[in-house]
Formats: C-alpha cells, sequence, structure tokens
C-alpha cells in the first residue's frame, strides 16, 4: 500500500515528533470556544506554516464535540495540472507523529458514484502542503481516525463533489468530520494585490476583503463562496471551502460560525503591515 511521505515537516511544521506533539497541545490547550457550539460536521482552517496559522487552525479541532472516525481533508492546489477533485484513496500518509491511514472505503465508494467528478490521482497530492499540515492535529486530537485527502480546485465540480461526498458517507454511516483546508487574502506587494499600499488601511481593506467572503460561508453559499473569492482574491481554496460547504449541508449543517478570523500579521507582528495573509477558522454546525 502506498505511503505519502511528508513533504513540508521541518519547514511548515516541526519534524521532531515531540516538538510537533507538544506544538499542537499547546495550540489546542489555547483555543477557545463558543458557548453553544455543538455538533459540528465541519468547517475551515488555514494551511500556512504552524507558526502563523497553527493557533487558528486549531479552533476548529478543539471544537469537535464527537471523535470522527474518518476526517475528510478538502485541500486547495498550488501548482498547475490538478483539473479534478483528485483523492488519495488508499494507503496512508505519513507525518512526524507516525502513519496517519486512508478510509480507502469510503475513497472506492465516492469513486464508484455515476458521474461524479472526483477521481483517483496520488500525483495530485505530490509536494502540496495545504493536507498535509492539518494531518498531525488529525493524528493528535482523534488518534483512532482515519483521513480522505481530496484536493479540490475552484470550480463549480466542487459542488458536484460535496454532494457526493455526503452520498458515500451516508452509504456506508459515517461518522466524519469534514474540513476544507484555505487561507484568505493574500495582500501586499509580494502577492500583487495592494490597492491601499500599506499600513494599517491595508490591515483594514484585507480583513474586509476576508468578511465579504466569511458572510457567504457562513450562510453556506457554496457557489458565492466560489465567485466571491474569484472576484476578491480572497481565498487559495475556494474549491475545497465550497466542498465542504455542499457536503456537510446534505448532512444536516446549517450555517457556519467563525471561531477565529485573523492575519498573519497580527499574529506575528513586522513592523508596518505590509504582507500579510488573512487566516480563519470556521464550524459548519448542525
Amino acid at each position: 500500500m502506498p505511503t505519502r511521505k511528508p513533504s513540508v515537516a521541518g519547514t511548515f511544521y516541526p519534524g521532531d515528533p515531540r516538538t510537533c506533539q507538544r506544538e499542537i497541545q499547546e495550540y489546542l490547550r489555547a483555543a477557545s470556544v463558543p458557548e453553544g457550539i455543538r455538533q459540528v460536521l465541519g468547517g475551515l482552517v488555514p494551511h500556512a506554516g504552524w507558526r502563523y496559522s497553527g493557533p487558528t487552525a486549531a479552533h476548529l479541532f478543539a471544537a469537535v464535540d464527537q471523535a470522527p472516525e474518518t476526517v475528510i481533508l478538502l485541500g486547495a492546489i498550488h501548482r498547475w495540472g490538478v483539473s479534478a477533485p483528485s483523492v488519495y484513496a488508499e494507503g496512508s500518509w505519513r507525518t512526524p507523529l507516525g502513519d496517519c491511514p486512508v478510509d480507502a472505503e469510503l475513497a472506492n465508494e465516492i469513486i464508484a458514484i455515476e458521474g461524479t467528478p472526483i477521481v483517483s490521482s496520488p500525483q495530485a497530492h505530490a509536494g502540496e502542503h495545504s493536507i498535509e499540515v492539518q494531518v498531525p492535529f488529525v493524528q493528535e486530537a482523534f488518534p483512532q481516525a482515519r483521513i480522505l485527502p481530496i484536493a479540490v480546485p475552484p470550480s463549480s465540480a466542487a459542488m458536484q463533489a460535496g454532494r457526493d461526498l455526503a452520498k458515500a458517507v451516508r452509504s456506508l454511516g459515517r461518522r466524519v468530520l469534514v474540513v476544507a483546508s484555505s487561507d484568505l487574502t493574500h495582500y501586499g506587494p509580494r502577492y500583487g494585490l495592494a490597492p491601499v499600499g500599506i499600513g494599517e488601511k491595508a490591515l483594514a481593506w484585507a480583513r474586509a476583503n476576508d468578511q465579504r467572503l466569511l458572510d457567504e460561508i457562513a450562510a453556506m453559499h457554496p457557489s458565492e463562496v466560489l465567485e466571491t473569492a474569484a472576484e476578491d482574491h480572497s481565498a487559495c481554496g475556494a474549491g475545497g471551502i465550497a466542498a465542504a460547504i455542499a457536503c456537510t449541508a446534505d448532512l444536516g449543517a446549517n450555517k457556519g460560525v467563525t471561531l477565529q478570523h485573523t492575519t498573519s500579521h497580527e499574529v506575528v507582528p513586522m513592523g508596518r503591515p505590509s504582507d500579510f495573509v488573512g487566516y480563519a477558522a470556521v464550524a459548519f454546525v448542525a
């Protein structure tokens, strides 16, 4: 059975097992969960280096009140050549915390759905960090869980992929957590997006740009998420977000609750706000 070896251990997150586990535990302990958050079926987390995005991502994992059997990880795509929702359908993913098994039964159930846009393509995950950085969180927070990694392009196929995921989950009676991995607005000269220059005005502009997308996510509007992200350049993983919304809505979620919204500048300030990225943790709840 294939084992996907880590690509960014030691850079985006610690390569040492003890340090990796300790950092996750610290993030989870520090995470706050709003009163009344129950029945978390999925959500959104960011995927930068843990120094920046780990504390935000931990909010979603800490909010889950019932351990899932499988965590469906819907990732962004940062390279060319991935044109369809692509599942890593068997084997395991290796991290410093060990090998995390893939839910091959669920993968096969999805691929067998007539007309599904989801294809089996382990190559789509080569060198991609957006899902990898979440796997150690799964291993620590839900040690008995399997994963189902799917890279999702930002196209209308994302919504059908989400609905097919829900169909397969119901067919097998799986208890799942559906996690979209996406950062938000990439602002600054480095990213080619600086309409109001740098400084506090830039930070306010970027947060407002994020908020338009977060409003659509909270309302669980997958098509509007795709449109808004494309128009505003406010997400690098809009396909995964749309698929997660479509899937969890079919499984009973009715709203998204923002657990934290911040930026890399606010997490690690470096002078005046110039080049920075938005991060949010959102829970999809029933």
